[in-house]
This record gives structure tokens, sequence and C-alpha cells, in this order.
């Protein structure tokens, strides 16, 4: 039996890559961050002084830019449970997390002609199926026809929360109130933009995940799954994602 296309999206803050790992160790699926690669496009971009207001600029350095998501596993771990980010060979798995590249993403994230470019990359990625891919636009643009839509959420200040703790385990010493404004303008600027935003898809079952922990979210999403395969093989087969 053909293996699922998972496409996972929500707002910042609502625990979508923690999630989305965990559920595919549990699957044996391959996790794919689909904001990992807008984060090493935004990283290069600071690291060129190429101007985030440029469209043309950034359009033509997301062509001529290698990013690769490798899946690789610790010891004793599955495949899928650590991710590594690779900008045109080198690795920036660490350096794609700073506050800055992280608003530096939402920025370029917005852009057509690079999201063109980038769900390009990420249809080829997931097209075999046995992905579990998360983001912003999985559900609607990169895989409108995924075998399994999950639109994950939480309140405004839980999600502020969380992304605070992890800029406090990366050495970030920044204000919960700064975080929290952040992430609401994270918000605003995802909802609103007019390439992609930020929406449920109409087929996306919510996940609001406020009282909830990774790892409970996660279970819940697999025996979504698994309730997913099972209707998959009394049909006698799955749906097709879109090709790139």
């Amino acid at each position: 039996m053909k293996k699922l296309t998972i496409a996972i999206d929500g707002p910042v803050g609502s625990g979508k890559s923690s999630v989305a790992r965990r559920v595919a160790e549990l699957l044996g699926y391959a996790y794919l961050d689909s904001g990992a690669m807008y984060r090493a496009l935004a990283w290069k971009a600071l690291e060129r002084g190429v101007p985030l207001e440029s469209e043309q600029e950034l359009e033509a350095l997301a062509r001529a830019t290698r990013i690769d998501l490798e899946t690789v596993s610790a010891a004793g771990q599955p495949a899928s449970s650590k991710m590594r980010v690779r900008v045109d060979g080198v690795d920036v798995t660490e350096k794609i997390r700073t506050a800055a590249a992280s608003q530096a993403a939402s920025k370029v994230a917005a852009i057509s002609g690079v999201r063109r470019v980038l769900v390009a990359e990420q249809q080829r990625a997931g097209r075999e199926g046995g992905v579990v891919m998360e983001g912003r636009d999985i559900g609607t643009v990169v895989f409108p026809n995924a075998d399994l839509k999950i639109f994950l959420d939480a309140s405004v200040d839980v999600r502020a929360e969380r992304r605070w703790r992890e800029h406090q385990e990366r050495g970030d010493a920044l204000p919960l109130e700064e975080v929290a404004a952040e992430v609401r303008e994270r918000d605003r600027r995802d909802r609103e933009r007019k390439v992609s935003p930020l929406v449920r898809a109409a087929d996306a079952v919510l996940v609001d995940n406020t009282a909830m922990g990774v790892e409970e979210t996660a279970r819940l999403i697999v025996l979504l799954a698994r309730e997913k395969e099972a209707e998959n093989s009394r049909r006698g087969g799955s749906t097709s994602v879109t090709r790139s």
C-alpha cells in the first residue's frame, strides 16, 4: 500500500516542527520542514546583503541556491528523528534558527517568485509519499491533494510562551513581551500576505493543542493517519498528490 503524504499547517509556535518530527518517527516516514527552506534562503540573503525588499534579487537568489533537507539518525534513533539543512553544500542547521533569520524568512516567504521556486522543490521532495511535511501552505498549495491534512493551532499566549522558551534554550535572552509581539506580527503577516496566506484548508482536521504536549498531539495525528490508511486500503489505493 502506498504510504501517505501528510500535510501539517499552522501558525508560529503551534508546535508544527516538533509534532511533525514525532509523527514521522512513529510512522517511519521522512520529515520535511518547508519553513527551513525559507529560513535557509533568508539566511543566505542576510549573509550576502541582499535587500529583503528586492523581490527580483531574492527570486534570482532562490533560483541560484541549492537547499537540501537531509534526515539523519542519531544513535539508536529513527532516520526521521533529525533534519540537517544545507545551503550550497554548507550545513546551516543551527544558523537558520536565529530570531533574525526567522523574521527575514517571513518576508522572503511573502514573495511570489521565491515561493514558486521553493514550492516546486517541496513537491519534488514529497511526491512519492511517506512524508510528513509542515509549514503554512502545505495543505493548500504544496500538496492540495495530500492524503491527510492537519491544521495545528493553539492560543496566542501559549504559542508565544513556547516561542520564548525556544529562544531561551538557544541562549537568546528576549523578554516574553517582545516574543509575544513578534508572534502577533508574524501571525498578521502570514495571514494577510497576498501569496499563499496561512489559511486552514477546507478538508483539514483542526487540532488545537493549547492544552496538549507534543507526544499527545503526535499520537492523535498518527491515529488519524492509521484511520486514513485503513480507508485507503478499503478503497484499494490512496489519493495522489499534486505533481510539480
